[in-house]
């Protein structure tokens, strides 16, 4: 009886869970069912941890079992904590780490659960073979658990190296900065601008740092580079405004020769937030821009600066963001950006999410010479050597990280990795970016 009612309590659980998401995070609700499969494969890899640990000593299995659950503990305590305080109100450092902590957890646990499932489609296997051969089954039953234990050990070693690699992500690769350096021919550009240096960052994501120091390292290397623009391409912060205050001096001190521009990311908007009204959340985006003012970068919301000289001009465009996945909002207008750059020798598009090239630029022929991006992060996971590159985000976008060329018009787009991190606040084989451009004629 008692078991029985502890398994009609799992279904209560998950539907107050789903319930309180929606309410809180109503951005997130979506991705419930992910959060759901995920505690029943935590429960299947439960049932042979569980039969592992029965010998060992009182307080080691307590030990265990308090570990193992640790990641379900801080589920439940962030979801009930969020009815009494909004999670963005939370401090970021300590919301950033839990989350990473979570979601570290449960990754090093996927691949014992494979493993697992292996091994039980083995022992089923091998039972139904020794049902022929009723002769050999003690034997065979014998080798079919060696076979099985054998991937159950597998799988406790694979998710210990995971468990080593995501955490050293979150503490080491996060702040490895990379740079990035490409020659861009235009044979359009005026004499002037030949050799001007561009360098482009992008997601910088100020609420997932936990550090300040690691972000004055990477101004330091920017400066260092001297160059003519610096462009943010969007995504400042994570959730909201306040996440951007306690970095304001460190960012304020980025210094470029004609200046620094920026444009807006989807997290900008405050969308991912449940605001106590309209106005709350209209204040936070009016919050956004006097901090862009008071360290110094440009906003372009669709509308363009323009660089003159004797030889022509050169045009620098910044769209509101514009993705194609109807997640994302489609605030970018194009058309109206260019206003005043129709006669410009060059044009340099801002634009975060580089869906926007995929679907509009490019299809309707904008004379856009250079697209800057950033948005995919380059998924903060994958490979990047001189003969390889893949991350998981080639599923989700076509142009996902490095310099792309239009076959037709032989117009560029760029996405940059992204400065930081949103989710997991680690990277693995995808380093955080800082891209310098050398334009050239």
């Amino acid at each position: 009886m008692h078991r029985k009612v502890n398994y009609l309590l799992i279904p209560v659980l998950l539907i107050i869970g789903y319930l309180i998401l929606s309410f809180k995070l109503p951005k997130y609700s979506g991705q419930y069912v992910f959060m759901v499969l995920l505690f029943l494969a935590d429960l299947y890899l439960w049932t042979s941890v569980s039969k592992q640990i029965f010998s060992y000593r009182k307080w080691l299995k307590s030990l265990v079992v308090f570990v193992y659950w640790l990641p379900m503990i801080m589920v439940i305590g962030l979801m009930v904590a969020s009815i009494f305080m909004p999670i963005i109100e939370w401090n970021d450092r300590f919301r950033t780490l839990l989350l990473g902590f979570i979601l570290v957890f449960y990754a090093a646990k996927i691949l014992p659960v494979v493993f697992l499932i292996l091994a039980d489609i083995v022992r089923v296997i091998d039972k139904i073979f020794a049902l022929f051969k009723k002769e050999e089954r003690d034997k065979i039953e014998e080798e079919g658990i060696t076979r099985s234990k054998f991937l159950q050990y597998l799988g406790y070693i694979s998710g210990g190296l995971v468990l080593g690699t995501m955490f050293t992500g979150m503490f080491k690769w996060v702040y490895d900065f990379k740079v990035f350096e490409h020659q861009i021919k235009l044979p359009n550009l005026p004499s002037e601008f030949h050799g001007m240096k561009i360098v482009q960052i992008s997601d910088i994501h100020l609420g997932s740092w936990n550090l300040i120091k690691p972000l004055e390292e990477a101004v330091t290397k920017i400066n260092e580079m001297e160059a003519d623009l610096i462009l943010f391409t969007g995504d400042l912060v994570n959730f909201s405004t306040n996440e951007a205050y306690r970095f304001e001096e460190t960012l304020a001190k980025l210094e470029a020769k004609r200046g620094i521009y920026a444009t807006l990311g989807n997290h900008d908007y405050g969308d991912y937030v449940t605001w106590p009204s309209e106005e709350e959340k209209e204040k936070n985006l009016r919050d956004l821009f006097s901090f862009f003012d008071r360290i110094g970068w440009k906003l372009l919301r669709n509308e363009n600066e323009i660089f003159k000289s004797e030889s022509g001009n050169l045009a620098l465009i910044g769209v509101e963001n514009w993705g194609a996945s109807p997640r994302f909002p489609k605030y970018g207008d194009i058309e109206l950006a260019m206003k005043g750059a129709e006669n410009a020798n060059v044009r340099l598009l801002m634009t975060h999410d580089p869906s926007h090239w995929d679907e509009i630029i490019v299809p309707n022929n904008y004379p856009i010479d250079l697209s800057m991006s950033g948005h995919t992060h380059g998924f903060q996971f994958g490979i990047e050597t001189p003969g390889v590159k893949w991350s998981p985000a080639k599923w989700l976008y076509k142009n996902w990280a490095g310099l792309y060329q239009d076959e037709t018009s032989g117009r560029y787009l760029y996405v940059n990795r992204g400065l930081g991190v949103i989710g997991y606040p680690g990277r693995i084989g995808i380093l955080p970016e800082i891209t310098k451009f050398e334009l050239v004629s």
